[in-house]
């Protein structure tokens, strides 16, 4: 197991800690056991307000509760104990709230999965997470379908949920003990898109969710009556705390969206008059070149807040946002093993540079040992912090040390003020003639240059040193003149940051969340397919 072997720095100025690191207000208790419970006070005070919707339905906050304990009844039917694992194949939809609700009401355990992940990939998950059943979703796209009937599902028709398929139950499937405490029952599995290695199973209780929704109220993010965008994916685990447990804790709407399209987001916002909007990099970088190309205004006096999240923010794509949208872009940064909120700036603290803002009330950070540059691996500890790798308490004790501090292997700075920078993952720094290049100081760079859309830049081990190789998408109508590119990059980076080769890609692989999937670019290298 990992210590911290006293940290170089010092836990940063947060609102719940003190200079020496230790937490001076009390734990978070969250008001409910159980995450479907958090609706409750608005299923009694304001049960005709929409809770959640699509493009086909709209249901009530009277009326989810009554589908939330129709779906419970019938997953009982079907099989379903407390403590089963049940995967979850889907896009974001009113029908797949409902099962994530139900779930949480018999005590089992929602594994969602991205219906886009491929056959093998599904199958890993079902076997590693020793589902009691398979639940495929049908909706406006194919892949749930055709993944159900690939595997023998067969067809049903749910009240409220709609026509799924559903698979044979597993008889064989080992129920795990129920906790009577929010803190010990786990909600939900998250599989990561392992992309620094192999997938995990990130245990997360109903406290580490619920304290995401609690989060969400006390910094005056989410309020009763907005109107949030849902296209982030609910099988992520930022779409799952933003788009599920966070409004629905807090009496708001939720729009869901299976797919990102700009011209539908763009629409959306005028049409729903959406009040809140959450989003990864990639999207905003795509739907501003589309306002652009199609000379239409992103502007609408109903939107109040946004976020930024998933992904390194840059100073370009911030500014452009502002302009285009007219409203500030806030930031901040999590894991899936934080369930994943860690840093978030503050709305009645505007910041105009690229910080995730101080750590969010109740979580203590603080930095491992300090590299030369003044940085250090951030460590995590709180009430957001997961229960453990299902199954690999191996990789749990290495990633959570005997004094409850989560290794995250992001390397941040940490300024006077309490503010985060990230500045990388320890495991992608490049080492160059000796020198270490952070790929997302090189990415910021190349992401300012007019052409360029996104980029991604990994390291390329040659003999004796290590090269920098990037990856770049270019803007749509643009062509990319390497030359002028490279001209722009010496004005911003030392020479040992510059990049050896660049690359053109039609576009970037990515998750469905629109994180960058750095592994398959580094394999493309390794393979000579790139």
């Amino acid at each position: 197991m990992r210590s911290t072997a006293t940290p170089t720095s010092p836990t940063s100025p947060t609102d719940n800690s003190d200079r020496t690191g230790h937490a001076t207000l009390p734990p978070f208790l969250p008001a409910f056991q159980r995450l479907h419970q958090t609706m409750a006070p608005w299923v009694a005070s304001d049960p005709d307000r929409v809770a959640v919707m699509d493009a086909h339905r709209a249901l009530r906050y009277g009326e989810l509760d009554a589908a939330v304990r129709k779906t419970a009844q019938t997953l009982t039917t079907l099989g379903v104990r407390g403590g089963d694992r049940v995967v979850l194949l889907t896009e974001n939809s009113v029908g797949c709230a409902i099962i994530l609700l139900a779930l949480s009401a018999i005590d089992a355990w929602s594994v969602p999965v991205n219906a886009r992940l491929s056959a093998r990939e599904i199958a890993n998950i079902v076997e590693h997470a020793g589902a009691r059943v398979t639940l495929y979703l049908d909706n406006d796209f194919p892949e749930a379908r055709e993944h159900g009937l690939a595997r023998g599902a067969q067809w049903a028709e749910w009240p409220h949920v709609g026509r799924l398929l559903v698979s044979p139950v597993d008889d064989n499937a080992v129920a795990e003990p129920v906790e009577a405490d929010a803190h010990d029952q786990v909600a939900a599995l998250i599989y990561t898109t392992g992309t620094t290695g192999a997938s995990k199973a990130v245990m997360l209780t109903h406290a580490n969710l619920m304290f995401i929704g609690h989060s969400n109220r006390m910094q005056s993010r989410v309020q009763p009556g907005d109107r949030v965008y849902g296209v982030l994916p609910i099988s992520h685990v930022y779409g799952l705390s933003v788009l599920l447990v966070g409004p629905l804790s807090n009496g708001a709407t939720v729009y869901y969206e299976p797919r990102f399209r700009p011209d539908k987001l763009a629409r959306t916002l005028i049409e729903e008059q959406l009040t809140v909007l959450h989003g990864v990099p990639a999207m905003y970088a795509k739907v501003i070149e589309w306002s652009r190309a199609q000379g239409q205004s992103l502007r609408t006096p109903s939107l109040r807040i946004a976020q930024s999240g998933g992904a390194p923010l840059t100073a370009s794509l911030k500014a452009a946002f502002e302009d285009a949208f007219g409203i500030l872009l806030n930031n901040g940064y999590g894991m899936t093993e934080t369930s994943p909120t860690v840093c978030q700036t503050r709305v009645e603290s505007p910041r105009s540079d690229c910080s995730v803002g101080p750590a969010v009330p109740h979580v203590e950070i603080q930095l491992g040992p300090l590299l030369p540059d003044g940085s250090g691996e951030l460590l995590v500890r709180g009430p957001n912090v997961m229960k453990g790798y299902y199954r690999r308490p191996d990789l749990t004790a290495q990633a959570i040390d005997s004094d409850g501090w989560l290794h995250t292997g992001d390397l941040a700075r940490i300024d006077p003020d309490g503010a985060v920078s990230i500045v990388g993952r320890s495991k992608e720094i490049i080492i160059h003639s000796g020198f270490n290049v952070y790929p997302e100081e090189v990415e910021q760079s190349l992401n300012a240059f007019p052409a360029v859309l996104q980029s991604a830049v990994v390291g390329r081990a040659v003999e004796g040193n290590e090269e920098v190789i990037a990856f770049v998408e270019v803007r749509g109508g643009m062509t990319l003149d390497e030359a002028a590119l490279r001209t722009f990059l010496r004005d911003r980076l030392s020479a040992y940051k510059m990049p050896a080769e660049i690359r053109i890609v039609t576009q970037l692989p990515a998750a469905p969340s629109g994180k960058i999937l750095k592994a398959k670019l580094r394999e493309q290298l390794a393979t000579g397919k790139a």
